[in-house]
């Protein structure tokens, strides 16, 4: 029996994605396994995940937050070190009031503000996306929250009635620099929209338009929250200074996060 005609049970899935340098081969194994309605199905996954394509886009979905986050090909994979980024803005929605407003830019999938929501009740949730892929992605798994999900760029689609209302402002803008793009894994570089990953010559191209223009939307007492790198954070924190914010840096050593958390002066 050729290798192609063997039938696809666990140890020759596993054997095929340990071949392809799947690191954690037998955990990817189950879960294309538990997702297959079929065997062509699961045969055509296994290789689309052996040639390369991110685990997430071959499931169709990625965990975040506990959540299971439906995904299509091309749309930013949520990442874990994002998650100290909603543990920041949970713990902010739950001081703001009964009804917090709460806006996700750079929403991707929606992953952000779908764990928000499902931890803090009565959100008044906003999410933008400039891509409409993800923006179709976030509308699926906003849904439940009955979110409002505008396609386009950063603050221009929102209604301008949120000026001065919005509690917390979630930003997992994209941070790499343009030069550094190059040197990312296959999985992000090739199947990863490029907006979604380059942020300019130093990475903070489009944090500083977020900053520039946050001051606007915040309420008195409201916060903008914005993931970064470590190398980052004192750059970051100088563009809020520029948008009039205050800022903190938050970091998760555990799950190599940076936060920049910022408040009106």
């Amino acid at each position: 029996m050729s290798r192609d005609s063997q039938p696809l049970t666990e140890v020759v899935v596993v054997e095929r994605l340990r071949s392809a340098g799947c690191v954690f081969a037998e955990d990817e194994a189950r879960m294309l396994l538990a997702e297959a309605d079929s065997p062509a199905h699961l045969s055509a996954m296994v290789e689309a995940r052996t040639t390369g394509r991110p685990l997430e886009h071959v499931l169709g979905y990625a965990m975040f937050c506990g959540l299971r986050v439906a995904l299509e090909s091309g749309v930013f994979v949520p990442r874990r070190r994002t998650e100290a980024l909603v543990t920041e803005a949970v713990a902010l929605a739950r001081t703001a009031g009964p009804r917090p407003v709460v806006v996700d830019l750079c929403c991707g999938s929606g992953a952000v503000g779908a764990a928000l929501a499902t931890a803090v009740e009565r959100v008044e949730l906003y999410a933008v996306e400039i891509d409409p892929v993800a923006a179709r992605c976030a509308r699926r798994n906003l849904g439940p929250w009955a979110a409002d999900v505008y396609e386009g760029d950063l603050f221009a689609p929102l209604p301008n009635n949120l000026h001065g209302r919005v509690d917390v402002l979630v930003a997992n803008v994209p941070y790499v620099p343009t030069d550094a793009i190059a040197t990312m894994p296959p999985e992000a570089r090739i199947h990863e929209p490029r907006v979604a990953l380059d942020g300019g010559p130093d990475g903070l191209e489009v944090l500083r338009r977020v900053t520039a223009e946050a001051g606007r939307w915040l309420s008195a007492t409201g916060s903008l929250l914005v993931e970064t790198s470590e190398k980052q954070a004192s750059s970051a924190v100088e563009a809020f200074a520029s948008g009039g914010l205050v800022a903190s840096v938050v970091m998760d050593e555990n799950i190599g996060a940076t936060v920049v958390v910022g408040k009106l002066a």
